[in-house]
């Protein structure tokens, strides 16, 4: 487990979480209220601040024009997702973390957390203690441990 895990505020904006993302070489990590663990954002939320909803329903234009229906059709969705990139670095991270929180403890097992992971398909847990976030576990240093368990024998 990672004792000094990187966390996020809630309140903080989207483009300040994509930064300690990057700055830090993670995927995801923990969201805090105060000291409160509330949630967790990941990569995966971010890339689906980028997806634009495909419109319900056909265009339709008259015989003449029905060949400036898909160049059409596109334009509208450029301009939803022009209109989403300029919105998307002023949300809040608590708008968009996921809140479906699953955690451990510090004394838990390495097979307790793996199996919470791939039963939730999620890549990460926070470890907690006391109400307190004192760490986070990842596939990768599930993996890790693992891998020096193997080399050790």
């Amino acid at each position: 487990m990672n004792v000094k895990p990187v966390t996020v505020q809630a309140e903080a904006l989207v483009s300040e979480a994509a930064l300690l993302l990057r700055e830090n070489k993670i995927s995801g990590m923990p969201v805090l209220d105060g000291e409160k663990l509330v949630g967790v954002v990941s990569e995966s939320d971010l890339l689906r601040l980028l997806s634009v909803e495909e419109k319900e329903g056909s265009l339709w234009l008259p015989s003449p024009f029905e060949v400036f229906e898909i160049p059409f059709r596109d334009l509208v969705k450029w301009e939803s997702m022009h209109a989403s990139l300029e919105e998307i670095p002023r949300k809040k991270v608590g708008n968009i973390m996921s809140g479906n929180l699953h955690e451990v403890g510090p004394d838990d097992s390495v097979e307790e957390a793996a199996s919470i992971m791939t039963r939730h398909r999620i890549n990460r847990l926070p470890v907690m203690k006391d109400g307190r976030l004192v760490g986070i576990v990842t596939r990768g240093d599930i993996i890790s441990g693992l891998g020096m368990q193997h080399a050790e024998n």
